[in-house]
């Protein structure tokens, strides 16, 4: 299915592994022109040698107040365009409420939050110009509270927020805003967890995302490349009547309304 997305251009935030990894490379195979960025510059530089598609590497760190003008400034001046902005960076600390610091707090929204806001507001214009999308990689925690897992889940909670009020205002402007939120996705990061879990559970690795996959409620867990579609739809013609959707992609996990 063609998307229409050939010569496209789109940054892609925490791109340099895992769902963002996979997000690019998506895109690029649609011919969508990218921004890559993340805090790595080794692994970045890797990832756009092997796309077929014209990139621009950006190693920053989006906690830091400025780097979402500069990216946004970067990508303009090698473009001229910004069609699609996907917000996927950041991590957030798991642990007891009450071990965790503000510096953690702090932390987690620094990334996740206040990236994606920054990004999102120093791309609005270039986005309007386009009548361009954003599409917001949250997270499953944002809409079922957990014991273990306040920061992410508070931190999901506000982007998911942040999406619909800036729907709202796309509206009026021209900008679709979509967000996605993935439940478990077979990346680095559940690995670890699988590692812990069959600790916990003294079972082998083996066997630990089948046993972890059924305590969850789920059949599977999901691939990036899974999510990686969902973003191409949100981002192409397709989903033009899609506006502040909120996509559980998370293989039934999420049961509430």
């Amino acid at each position: 299915m063609d998307l229409k997305l050939t010569g496209k251009v789109a940054i892609v935030t925490g791109a340099s592994r895992g769902i963002g990894r996979a997000i690019a490379q998506t895109l690029a195979s649609e011919g969508v022109r990218l921004s890559l960025v993340a805090r790595s510059q080794d692994q970045l530089e890797e990832l756009a040698r092997s796309l077929e598609t014209d990139c621009l590497v950006q190693a920053v760190d989006l906690r830091s107040p400025g780097a979402a003008a500069a990216v946004v400034d970067a990508t303009m001046k090698k473009f001229g365009a910004i069609d699609v902005l996907v917000n996927n960076a950041g991590a957030t600390k798991r642990g007891d409420f009450f071990e965790l610091t503000d510096a953690d707090w702090e932390d987690g929204f620094a990334l996740k939050f206040f990236g994606a806001m920054r990004l999102s507001r120093a791309a609005w214009k270039p986005l309007i110009a386009s009548h361009g999308c954003i599409v917001n990689i949250i997270g499953i925690g944002g809409r079922t509270g957990n014991a273990d897992f306040t920061i992410g889940g508070s931190v999901n909670a506000a982007l998911g927020l942040l999406t619909k009020a800036l729907a709202d205002r796309g509206v009026k402007d021209g900008v679709r805003i979509n967000a996605i939120n993935p439940g478990f996705i077979k990346t680095e990061r559940l690995e670890t967890r699988l590692r812990s879990f069959a600790q916990e559970q003294n079972i082998p690795l083996a066997d630990a995302e089948t046993q972890m996959a059924k305590a969850t409620g789920v059949r599977r867990f999901g691939e990036p490349s899974e999510v990686a579609s969902a973003v191409a739809f949100f981002a192409s013609p397709a989903s033009g009547y899609c506006h502040g959707a909120l996509l559980d992609l998370d293989g039934g996990q999420t049961r509430t309304l």
